[in-house]
């Protein structure tokens, strides 16, 4: 993400970072030619991007909740979003107001036409659930089925008017680069960046039942009444690592988008951003999550006295590539 370009810096460099220009010019004139892997040797606190680290997604990105970018690649390039689309769907459902104990059925109009995707919420079974259950398996276990019958009943107009609140949406997040097409992510024509799906991700978690849904493991739910139960699990396997501590979480995957993953994580003392898009392989975005992941986390140990950025003063951290107020 670029930095705002009205943002204002501190008005004059602090001692820390005269300390590090002094470094950089000391090791550029006595011959080193890599500054950063000597500020890493000596322990210092850097927030640079290593080759090393090896991110396969296409496009990542990794924002911290001081809005300093600590990894950017590829974010302003407009791709499919796949199953991400839902963070929207569900935040479009919830901005409706409706009674989340109201029952909704699946029909005929919520089958997947365009991918035959699968579904266990039967059609001749007529699958019902609370729309709150509904959001649960659209948003953990990705369901387009649960996608497609919550924005169908959400609005008057059916899902040409959600389709039209989605967008207006993504409008009054500041999501320009964005369009959606319809509920579930099938449709290519959900598009966006990953500049964008950060705006996305941050809206997200301010949804109390979003975050509560995304970051669990599992669930159960009783779509043919007394005839069972159905087990759903979350297509992120990293929320049930012991390592990982995740707040909001969707995956997503069609053969245009690649395989899409958007987190807010903490890692250590920080909150972080997380969005990498249009991966080639299954797990190549818990990889490439978990490459992140431990990198951040070794950025965050310092030298004796060395103080942490002020919340109130982002732009306090000489160490920031990015920063805004």
């Amino acid at each position: 993400m670029e930095p705002d370009p009205d943002a204002r810096r501190s008005p004059a460099p602090s001692v820390s970072a005269l300390a590090w220009a002094l470094l950089v010019l000391a090791i550029g004139f006595g011959g080193d030619s890599n500054p950063v892997a000597a500020a890493e040797a000596s322990g210092r606190y850097i927030k640079v991007t290593p080759k090393e680290l090896d991110i396969r997604a296409t496009a990542a990105l990794v924002v911290d909740d001081l809005g300093r970018t600590l990894y950017a690649k590829r974010t302003r390039e407009r791709k499919p979003i796949a199953s991400i689309t839902k963070l929207m769907t569900a935040m479009v459902v919830l901005d409706a107001g409706l009674p989340l104990d109201e029952p909704i059925t699946i029909e005929e109009s919520d089958r997947d036409t365009l991918r035959n995707s699968r579904s266990r919420l039967r059609i001749d079974r007529h699958a019902t659930l609370p729309r709150r259950e509904m959001l649960a398996v659209a948003l953990m276990s990705s369901d387009n089925r649960a996608a497609s019958a919550l924005g169908r009943t959400a609005l008057p107009g059916g899902k040409p008017a959600f389709v039209a609140a989605m967008n207006r949406k993504a409008a009054a997040l500041g999501m320009h680069d964005s369009q959606f097409a319809d509920p579930t992510g099938l449709d290519a024509g959900n598009q966006s960046t990953a500049d964008d799906l950060l705006k996305l991700v941050r809206a997200a978690a301010g949804y109390p039942l979003i975050r509560e849904i995304t970051s669990r493991d599992s669930m159960q739910v009783a779509p043919y009444g007394d005839n069972g139960v159905l087990e759903y699990r979350n297509t992120n396997p990293l929320v049930k690592s012991p390592e990982w501590r995740i707040e909001v979480s969707k995956t997503g995957f069609i053969n245009e988008a690649g395989h899409c993953l958007v987190m807010q994580t903490v890692v250590g003392d920080r909150r972080l951003y997380i969005v990498l898009l249009d991966a080639s392989g299954r797990r190549t975005p818990v990889g490439d999550a978990g490459r992140l992941r431990q990198w951040v986390a070794s950025q965050q140990t310092r030298q004796p006295g060395q103080q942490t950025a002020s919340r109130r003063d982002p732009c306090a951290d000489p160490w920031a590539l990015t920063c805004w107020e």
